[in-house]
């Protein structure tokens, strides 16, 4: 007899693809990609206060804000969540979970995303506010900051709570990889139901569990999956499988948590997409003169906050509420604004993600090969007669990149008009379900114009120097 749907063995499982598999499934296979993080991270610190000062030379700023924004995103494309995979800032978990121990909750009033979106606003306004792409000293501080904050909560609590609910750089991959093509999976449901130790979820005595506390047969979703593995190295049955999952499974499903928080993260996430670039482009200087003449009174710092958190925050809660209620009205629906709210919000996600991909593909295109310069100008400081390659040349043609970027863009519209007719099916109240749809079309397609339009006009070049047509 056929297996169950719900127990059949995927057929593309990275844990089971021969070296790598093995690699990943070993005891201290995530400290292979840790390591080099790890290296890569100090080398910044160190090169970060002590190096020069001018961005584009500095290990520090070419790395955080031209290398790893290109290389992440372009991860989570293809396979999913591998920065928090291999992030060196959890490297101490060990040591912290033991002094943690198993007693200590995060306070439920404090648990769900409230603090990760205030923290992701927060991030996306410092870096516009304090120039951090150019201040190679203030980036490294930030990286000490993150070993030390994901160290001291890990140390205090028991639940990861730093993963969990308020790394800003955990939130933008965990809606990120809503998209990505692979999803911790329990290889057999049977095998799971008859576990007696739970040890994906509980550890083994020589591996830790799932720090964020995700039960393997229970995971419908990459939110809060920060696809460490410890789950597939603790399970004494090997059954949990890192599975190939059909494009836009994740958003087009029931499961989709039916939450306030979970649902603005995601409108944030995609608001925050166009607010990022348009901090880049001449209007947003235009802008910011006109409000310094309205507001003499306040600072560069209060302009600019006032810009993000509209952009950021009150664009996507107004538009975002006034498009569930009149999807409601629209339909005809019986459900609660908080259901409307949450039924299309997942529909933004591939846009969302079209837009940050297509901006930071454009930075990584114009600049990755600045690494090398970097690289040089750190070891001459550092007393080697090496001489910086400081005339490199881009990945690609700059005359490829806009329509590259409009492709883009319109690619991820046009997987956003799929997952949002996907769910107007999940309403089973609505006398007009298909009506439902329209205002979140309205405004996937007004997200997609705003993107482009950004994206025509001259972008700085942060990292190297000026600006690119």
């Amino acid at each position: 007899m056929a297996k169950d749907a719900a127990t059949r063995r995927p057929q593309l499982d990275l844990l089971r693809t021969p070296g790598l598999g093995n690699i990943l499934r070993w005891r201290w296979g995530r400290l292979v990609f840790q390591g080099p993080l790890l290296v890569l991270a100090l080398l910044m610190v160190y090169d970060g206060l002590t190096g020069p000062r001018l961005a584009a030379e500095n290990l520090a700023t070419v790395l955080a804000w031209v290398h790893y924004r290109g290389l992440v995103i372009l991860a989570l494309l293809l396979v999913g969540n591998l920065f928090c995979m291999s992030c060196p800032f959890t490297l101490p978990r060990t040591v912290a979970r033991r002094l943690s121990g198993r007693g200590r909750r995060w306070p439920r009033a404090l648990a769900g995303k409230w603090l990760a979106i205030a923290l992701l606003l927060f991030f996306f306004w410092l870096y516009e506010a304090a120039d951090l792409w150019a201040r190679p000293w203030l980036t490294a501080w930030v990286i000490v900051a993150y070993f030390a904050a994901a160290f001291v909560l890990e140390a205090a609590f028991a639940e990861s709570p730093f993963c969990k609910y308020l790394c800003p750089l955990g939130s933008f991959n965990f809606v990120a990889a809503t998209v990505s093509p692979f999803q911790i999976q329990a290889r057999e449901t049977s095998v799971c139901r008859t576990c007696v130790g739970k040890e994906c979820v509980n550890g083994s005595p020589i591996v830790l569990g799932c720090g964020t506390e995700l039960f393997v047969p229970q995971v419908r979703s990459n939110l809060d999956c920060v696809f460490c593995l410890d789950c597939a190295r603790a399970c004494p049955h090997d059954n949990v499988a890192l599975a190939a999952r059909p494009p836009l499974a994740e958003l087009v499903a029931e499961t989709w948590p039916r939450r306030w928080d979970i649902s603005l993260l995601a409108l944030v996430f995609a608001f925050a997409s166009l607010g990022n670039a348009f901090g880049m482009v001449p209007p947003v200087y235009a802008l910011e003169l006109a409000l310094a003449r309205w507001l003499p009174f306040a600072g560069e710092g209060l302009i600019l906050l006032l810009i993000f958190v509209t952009i950021n925050l009150v664009l996507p809660v107004v538009l975002g509420v006034m498009a569930a209620v009149l999807s409601r009205r629209l339909a005809g629906s019986q459900t609660s604004l908080r259901e409307a709210f949450a039924r299309f919000t997942p529909a933004v996600a591939p846009l969302a993600f079209a837009i940050w991909f297509a901006h930071y593909g454009f930075h990584f295109a114009t600049g990755a090969l600045t690494a090398i310069p970097a690289f040089e100008n750190f070891l001459a400081t550092s007393g080697l007669a090496i001489h910086p390659h400081w005339t490199l040349s881009a990945l690609a043609p700059t005359a490829w990149l806009l329509p590259l970027q409009i492709l883009a863009v319109l690619a991820g519209l046009l997987a956003s008009l799929y997952v949002a007719g996907e769910r107007v099916r999940l309403d089973t109240t609505a006398a007009r379900p298909l009506w439902a749809a329209l205002p979140w079309v309205l405004l996937l397609a007004a997200i997609a114009v705003a993107a482009i339009l950004i994206f025509t006009q001259p972008m700085e070049m942060r990292g190297t120097a000026g600006f690119s047509s």
